[in-house]
């Protein structure tokens, strides 16, 4: 079970790097938008972080922080929320406010943070 925990922990950070990486290419790469890769790793990450909130696979003694896990659902809900209407909003005037777009690379690496440091 733990074999499958840490599986499912690997699939969560292949999420991450999907979001992150396709924002860093957009944010470097001269042409700020939002794309199809950004929404498929969000998906990613939070599918594999709600199984990991999930008590299974954890040894006996061991506590889950759930003061943790709803802050990054949160995080990870705004980015959601973000993702979202920028999209929407680059459908319809062909660009993403520059704010939401450098906010979306922020609250990603923020999450992140969390995950390691908290």
């Amino acid at each position: 079970m733990e074999t499958l925990r840490h599986l499912v922990v690997l699939v969560h950070l292949i999420g991450f790097a999907t979001l992150f990486g396709a924002w860093v290419v957009q944010a470097f790469g001269g042409k700020r938008e939002f794309t199809r890769l950004m929404n498929i790793g969000l998906a990613i990450a939070a599918v594999a972080g709600l199984a990991l909130a999930a008590p299974w696979g954890l040894a006996e003694g061991v506590e889950m922080n759930y003061a943790k896990i709803g802050t990054k659902l949160v995080i990870l809900l705004i980015i959601g929320a973000l993702l979202g209407i920028g999209t929407g909003r680059q459908r319809k005037s062909g660009s993403v406010p520059a704010a939401m777009f450098w906010l979306v690379g922020i609250l990603t690496l923020a999450n992140a943070g969390i995950a390691v440091l908290w």
